[in-house]
């Protein structure tokens, strides 16, 4: 096994980014910084904190840009939307089969250009070339259901860019549109798992922070694929009940993103000691 140690950041839209920046923010204040990680692995809003911080981005400046007061948006998943994962759930135990008929309603859905949707990542992100620092970015093919990692390697013969990565890991499912890369469309990669943390098996430490943990038919909630990792330590930050609280139903509403980062903040301070503990245990099993 290598003696590596690596940050899992997962879903949970706008309010899902705020607070796992929050808990980074919290972790460094307390002394314990997870984003030196060996491997960063982002899914959806994860992909967002994971690429602003391995491109190098002060977690404290993050921190304010979150607390910063938001307008309110009705962004959020419809019925329609969620009537098509039910459906999946119900017609469905594939899951790649599964996930190619969540791809088909993606695709056909009403939602913004995609060109229009671009400029939002490219605000939010440092630099659109891959950090030099390992990062994976999850996404799922909205036609064939299949999950991809984009790891700044080219896909199908093509470069991928990283605004286009993220914004395909972030594209929910009639909400925003799938994102073309390499003529093929993707969509969410929270539509295989909401923080896709089987990926770091293998890795010594393992720190999960996992805004949202259920799962749904052939999606595996988050516990059954940590229980899986088989690694020398893990340690794995959900939101606590005050979180879940302040954050609520609409996790794609900018209104929410400060308190959800407070709360992050908080958490992050809280389990600071047991995250340390399973950040040093790669260094103690490779002395």
């Amino acid at each position: 096994m290598a003696h590596t140690r690596v940050l899992v950041l997962g879903s949970g839209g706008v309010t899902g980014v705020a607070w796992q920046v929050g808990v980074l923010s919290g972790l460094a204040e307390a002394g314990v910084d997870v984003t030196d990680a060996d491997l960063v692995i982002g899914t959806s809003a994860g992909a967002v904190v994971g690429a602003q911080v391995c491109a190098g981005a002060d977690v404290a400046a993050l921190y304010a840009g979150q607390v910063a007061p938001g307008v309110s948006s009705s962004e959020r998943m419809g019925v329609r939307a969620v009537s098509a994962l039910a459906w999946a759930a119900v017609c469905s135990r594939d899951g790649r089969r599964a996930r190619a008929r969540i791809g088909r309603y993606a695709v056909a859905a009403a939602t913004m250009p995609e060109a229009a949707r671009r400029p939002v990542f490219e605000a939010a992100l440092p630099a659109s070339a891959w950090p030099d620092r390992p990062l994976w970015v999850t996404a799922v093919d909205a036609v064939t259901g299949e999950f991809v990692v984009f790891d700044g390697g080219p896909v199908d013969g093509g470069p991928v860019d990283l605004v286009d990565a993220v914004g395909a890991s972030c594209a929910v499912p009639g909400v925003w549109p799938p994102v073309t890369i390499g003529g093929r469309r993707f969509m969410d990669g929270g539509m295989r798992s909401a923080a896709n943390a089987d990926l770091a098996a293998g890795f010594s430490s393992v720190v999960v922070l996992a805004p949202i943990t259920w799962g749904l038919g052939w999606l595996p909630p988050v516990s059954r694929q940590v229980a899986g990792l088989c690694s020398g330590a893990v340690a794995v930050v959900t939101p606590d009940r005050s979180a879940r609280r302040v954050i609520g139903r609409r996790l794609l509403d900018p209104a929410r993103r400060p308190g959800a980062a407070r709360a992050g903040r908080r958490q992050g301070l809280a389990v600071a000691d047991v995250v340390r503990r399973v950040w040093k245990a790669a260094g103690r099993s490779s002395g």
